[in-house]
């Protein structure tokens, strides 16, 4: 798609378009939903910037693709425009992060107890996605109560989160950086 202009002065009143042309307020749940998950596929490319070059920075990027149909999903008000292709996942994306997280689970030892987000600048930021990612999955999930979503997009964005937990903890042990267990002052 060529871009041929960027300012087209049709938002200045509050008001934006979604995928179709249907026009709703900027401050809409479903503005909402893919304004977040928008600025998560940020966080992910500051952190893929961050990684060397290789299957996580990969997996990344992917990621990042696939936020994108997610975003088509959640800009469409399916009440009024039919879905675009680009507005679904991939067969398999969902298990494919969850075979990642095992993988990952498989190299990592065990750690007992709550871990501060943190550690070297890659895992802090990773930290800082899947928080935003959190957020997104609230924000879809607010959207789904009042709007038709499917549910693999919630599926997709709750198990990125657990990927992203578990990515910092692998960035944090492959540079060597202990993770800092939350001590509980009340116990």
């Amino acid at each position: 798609m060529k871009i041929t202009k960027v300012y087209t002065r049709t938002g200045d009143k509050g008001m934006t378009s979604l995928v179709g042309g249907v026009r709703i307020k900027k401050t809409d749940a479903r503005l909402e939903a893919y304004g977040t998950v928008d600025e998560l596929s940020a966080h992910l490319g500051l952190l893929a910037a961050m990684l060397p070059e290789g299957d996580d920075r990969n997996t990344i990027v992917r990621v990042q693709n696939n936020l994108f149909n997610v975003c088509t999903h959640l800009a469409t008000d399916q009440s009024q425009t039919p879905l675009y292709p680009s507005a679904h996942l991939a067969e398999g994306e969902t298990e494919f992060l969850e075979q990642q997280v095992d993988a990952i689970m498989a190299l990592l030892p065990e750690r007992q107890g709550f871990v501060l987000p943190g550690g070297c600048l890659a895992a802090a930021q990773c930290h800082v996605a899947r928080t935003v990612c959190r957020r997104a999955e609230r924000r879809i999930a607010a959207l789904a109560e009042v709007a038709k979503v499917g549910p693999e997009m919630q599926q997709y964005v709750n198990r990125l989160s657990d990927y992203l937990f578990i990515l910092a903890k692998k960035i944090n042990f492959n540079n060597n950086v202990s993770e800092i267990i939350w001590q509980n002052a009340c116990s």
